[in-house]
């Protein structure tokens, strides 16, 4: 178990450091909740890293998920997120297809990202993030089937959150995530995007992408009372970390370019404290 143990302490290293929004929800968690919670993150976040590092490769990627099927199996490469990240697998019954698709999700982005339409985008959130939730709500515990299509609309409502947020950073690496049907409809541009020109079209675009998202978070809003009791508060806060995210771009009249928009640590931590009470 030492080496399970040693794994565990990295993953929750990379967490608390690199995790700048999940980290805090962990913390309302159980020791071994936080811990499993912790090992998936590290997990994911080498896949990304190795997704947007300066030369990324194809076959960098896919060492990776050779190493994970692997470790799916119980042999582990010398990588450290492995012990932990078998045991928690196996500890809380995470269905691997789900930890394929992150793979499959951060793989495609490795070629320049357009999108024709919000079905084409709907699959890369799914990939990228609703797999995430999927995977959260096994740690979390949940009983009826029916929390499944609600942590897979919580991921969504995520990932357009983030990709709102991440416009000019995503642009500057050749990413337009805005599905084209939506940049036609509303007359702005790829080089609007780029350059930052937050026009009246740029405006109108926004408010609807920002209803899109706010519309997934109301959707998946029941999914709070179908985990475990013991795992609301830290979902509760998860939630709100995000939706307030969201808010904080529309309060910022959607000025996603002359800085990033964020929540402060007080703030994340006076929603922590909220949601135990709550």
């Amino acid at each position: 178990m030492r080496e399970v143990d040693q794994s565990y302490q990295y993953c929750q290293r990379v967490a608390r450091t690199r995790a700048k929004n999940f980290y805090y929800s962990f913390l309302l968690l159980s020791a071994q909740q936080r811990k499993a919670m912790c090992a998936i993150y590290a997990f994911m976040r080498k896949a990304d890293d190795l997704s947007d590092e300066p030369g990324a490769t194809r076959a960098a990627l896919e060492d990776w998920r050779s190493q994970l099927e692997a470790a799916l199996a119980g042999r582990f490469s010398g990588h450290p997120v492995w012990p932990a990240f078998h045991h928690t697998v196996r500890r809380f019954g995470i269905p691997h297809q789900y930890l394929r698709e992150m793979i499959d999700g951060v793989v495609s982005d490795l070629d320049p990202r357009r999108f024709e339409t919000f079905a084409e985008l709907y699959h890369y959130c799914y990939q990228v993030a609703s797999v995430v939730g999927l995977t959260a709500i096994h740690i979390f515990g949940f009983d009826t089937p029916s929390a499944l299509p609600l942590a897979e609309k919580c991921g969504v409502a995520f990932q357009l959150t983030n990709i709102l947020r991440d416009i000019r950073e995503d642009s500057e690496r050749g990413r337009v995530y805005l599905p084209r049907e939506d940049l036609l409809r509303f007359g702005v541009t790829e080089e609007d995007l780029r350059v930052g020109h937050r026009t009246a079209a740029f405006h109108e675009m926004m408010r609807f992408e920002a209803s899109r998202a706010r519309a997934y978070y109301q959707d998946a809003a029941p999914l709070l009372d179908l985990v475990h009791p013991r795992s609301r508060s830290s979902l509760q806060a998860l939630i709100t970390i995000y939706s307030r995210l969201l808010e904080r771009i529309e309060q910022a009249d959607f000025d996603v370019f002359t800085r990033r928009v964020r929540l402060s640590a007080f703030e994340k931590s006076w929603i922590l404290v909220r949601a135990l009470v709550m």
